[in-house]
């Protein structure tokens, strides 16, 4: 009994000896705290809008926040990424044309140098596996590091972009907003762009609206879309999805009948091809969506077109037979379109509908430097 109790009294005793003052206890958890707080960075969630006419979105290990879509805008519209400080993400992708390069058939780089293919629109990223006309990108932070070290495009060296925004007056700080460290590199540069064009979503036509039941298409606008979902007239439900899927595309790659080549010699421009280097894809290219459609000419992946009248009078009449071309254009090809000029202006009326002004309006998609 003697024993165990001068053993617990030992314990006791050390217990108390080692024991620190409340004081000095609450000091050292604020330090703890202030020391973790230092190297500890949470940016502001960025929340997307409800969109419940639209698939799931791809998954992404670079999800936007509030302080990096905020830093990667700036950074979009900045020519400070361009060899000569002239040119912008935002010169050939232009927020009145859905962020296309609407009315020019091919954008021009910092040499002055025609582009080689049309510029594509900037909206709906998220839901697209690849992007550009042939595919090559496979993520958002691909398409945009791209045209940056592009000779044919910005043609900016990635040391050169960093010292420059790391001199940069209100970057450093924007960064440490962003991700939690005033220090620049090429990879928060991308991200930071990413998660701005990660935002751009285009939900508020007319036709959302409808689907909605918050807006009606008016008689001549509902037989458009009935034409253009209908198998045996406008047959375009195949490659721009419209009746079950809000996106306007399949996001997949075509090849439409503009041009008869039976040989891949013949092509002057293989598309998908020229990425995958497989005979199957020479001549595929990837399919628009229709929305904006009316905010984006000219049309197709060299521009050919210049107004949706053209590009309608195309696929009634003029789908060339060609190596690789999609089947359903085949059937195009064999048989015409047999639309009438009436139902021609119903499916341009229906197309209409798919602008989003709300959209080319957007103060948070807008150009940052003008609000300053």
């Amino acid at each position: 009994m003697n024993i165990k109790n001068n053993i617990h009294g030992d314990d006791d005793s050390i217990v108390k000896r080692r024991m620190y003052p409340p004081i000095l206890i609450a000091v050292f958890c604020l330090a703890f705290f202030l020391l973790s707080s230092k190297h500890k960075h949470e940016a502001t969630p960025y929340v997307y809008p409800n969109l419940s006419h639209y698939p799931k979105m791809l998954p992404t290990d670079n999800p936007p926040t509030v302080e990096g879509v905020e830093l990667g805008r700036h950074l979009f519209y900045d020519p400070i990424l361009s060899r000569d400080s002239t040119i912008s993400c935002s010169s050939c992708h232009r927020q009145e044309h859905a962020f296309s390069d609407g009315g020019n058939r091919f954008s021009t780089g910092a040499h002055s140098n025609p582009s080689k293919r049309n510029t594509p629109p900037l909206f709906n990223l998220v839901w697209y596996p690849h992007l550009h006309w042939d595919g090559e990108a496979t993520s958002i932070e691909a398409q945009i590091s791209l045209p940056i070290t592009s000779h044919s495009e910005m043609d900016l060296d990635w040391p050169e972009a960093i010292r420059r925004i790391q001199r940069s007056d209100i970057y450093p700080e924007m960064f440490q907003a962003a991700f939690g460290d005033m220090r620049v590199d090429s990879v928060g540069i991308v991200r930071a762009i990413a998660q701005f064009e990660r935002t751009l979503i285009s939900h508020h036509s007319k036709y959302d609206q409808a689907l909605k039941g918050k807006a009606y298409l008016n008689q001549q606008e509902y037989k458009g879309f009935e034409l253009a979902n209908d198998q045996v007239k406008g047959n375009c439900l195949h490659c721009h999805t419209t009746d079950a899927n809000a996106l306007g595309t399949t996001g997949k790659f075509s090849n439409n009948g503009l041009d008869g080549h039976q040989t891949a010699e013949a092509f002057e421009d293989w598309g998908r091809g020229q990425i995958t280097r497989k005979e199957k894809d020479i001549g595929l290219f990837k399919i628009p969506s229709l929305r904006n459609v009316a905010l984006t000419a000219p049309y197709m992946h060299d521009g050919r077109f210049n107004s949706l009248e053209e590009v309608l009078d195309f696929y009634h009449e003029d789908v060339q037979n060609s190596m690789n071309i999609d089947s359903k254009m085949g059937i195009h090809h064999q048989r015409k379109l047999n639309l009438n000029e009436e139902e021609k202006a119903c499916i341009i009326a229906f197309l209409h509908t798919l602008t989003d002004s709300i959209f080319i309006q957007e103060p948070a998609f807008g150009n940052p430097f003008l609000e300053e």
